[in-house]
């Protein structure tokens, strides 16, 4: 077994240093993996986790579950909140795991000689039990984890764009295959007029507002 301190010399590691965000992380992916009886860090695809930042957190949870974006097992939904849902892939099963709002104050109890909160925290966060540290809340997806994962070979074109469409992202608005980008306001606006595919040019317009 993969001891919290190997876990957080991993995410160190990759982060290049250790941070008080980094212990919650893995602290998080410690206590995940005994909620759903999962051994972890994964080599399967057992796990998928959301977490709700980015940054050093996200470090954490990475490294104490083996969850990764390339592997298709982790997912960002930025709502700037230290906390992550874990979810098994074959129940289902998922919890909703966040730091306990008193943790921070409560870290001196454990650390009073740190010279910083932010030490106090770093040491703190390491020794904390798990019903101090964390909160836990059992939830349920509004998606299945298999439309999250959708099929492999899966591709459309977009009739918009003519780009590539992967992983049935696809929207269909009156019987025309979009992208999200051109079905929706997209993150971004072309800083230049991109000539439209010769096959789909007038077939459908799509206004972009900002």
């Amino acid at each position: 077994m993969v001891t919290l301190r190997e876990l957080l010399e991993l995410s160190a590691a990759q982060h290049h240093h250790l941070c008080p965000r980094q212990v919650l992380g893995v602290r998080m992916g410690i206590l995940a993996g005994n909620l759903l009886g999962l051994e972890l860090p994964q080599t399967a695809k057992h796990l998928l986790t959301f977490v709700e930042t980015d940054g050093c957190f996200a470090d954490g949870i990475s490294a104490a579950t083996g969850c990764t974006v390339g592997h298709r097992t982790l997912r960002v939904v930025d709502y700037g909140k230290v906390a992550a849902t874990f979810v098994d892939t074959r129940t289902e099963a998922a919890f909703r795991v966040f730091p306990n709002p008193e943790v921070r104050q409560a870290a001196y109890r454990y650390a009073a000689n740190a010279p910083s909160r932010w030490h106090a925290q770093l040491e703190a966060y390491q020794v904390m039990s798990d019903e101090e540290l964390l909160g836990v809340q059992p939830v349920i997806l509004r998606t299945s984890v298999a439309e999250i994962v959708s099929r492999p070979g899966v591709r459309v074109t977009c009739e918009a764009c003519g780009e590539e469409i992967i992983n049935e992202r696809e929207v269909q608005q009156e019987g025309v295959t979009l992208c999200r980008a051109c079905a929706e306001p997209a993150y971004y606006v072309s800083a230049v007029a991109l000539p439209k595919p010769a096959l789909l040019a007038g077939h459908v317009e799509v206004a972009h507002t900002t």
